[in-house]
């Protein structure tokens, strides 16, 4: 997998950065994320555990796509349904396209990792998810394990400095 840090992501609010000034050795758990999705539900356990683990150098990064036909147009309706709907203060990008020869870089080098069953490869819907180490190891959860699994939180906790 190549270095994460460097790849471009442009924010919601179209501001140009990185992946590595976003996540600013940070543990980060990369969603790609829809607010038309019956998983969408999903915003408050993320931002929960924003809220939860944030202070210990965690964060969740949102990628709104609408590859799945599930998000909303434009970037400003995106921030404005996620920030009064679901209270969403982590950061998120512009849109991306998560699949295919249009798939964002991040999103390229992130589904080379398999998941539990050993299945790397696509995105199979919205709200996959990938935790990235500041080292850049990653472990992948599909769409339906939520962000506050067991799983997911073992992972968190195993891989957060102690404080």
């Amino acid at each position: 997998m190549m270095e994460l840090a460097g790849i471009a992501v442009t924010t919601l609010q179209g501001e140009g950065t990185t992946f590595g000034d976003l996540t600013a050795g940070r543990l980060a758990l990369v969603v790609n994320v829809a607010s038309r999705c019956g998983l969408t539900p999903q915003y408050e356990q993320l931002e929960d555990l924003q809220q939860t683990y944030g202070p210990r150098g965690f964060t969740v990064i949102g990628f709104p796509s609408n590859q799945f036909l599930q998000e909303l147009g434009t970037e400003e309706a995106i921030a404005d349904y996620c920030s009064t709907t679901w209270g969403v203060t982590f950061p998120m990008s512009a849109k991306v396209k998560v699949n295919g020869r249009q798939a964002h870089q991040l999103y390229r080098e992130l589904k080379t990792t398999p998941d539990a069953e050993g299945k790397a490869g696509r995105v199979t819907w919205n709200f996959e998810k990938f935790l990235v180490s500041p080292s850049g190891e990653v472990k992948r959860f599909r769409p339906r394990t939520e962000p506050k699994d067991p799983q997911v939180v073992a992972a968190i906790e195993e891989w957060l400095p102690e404080h």
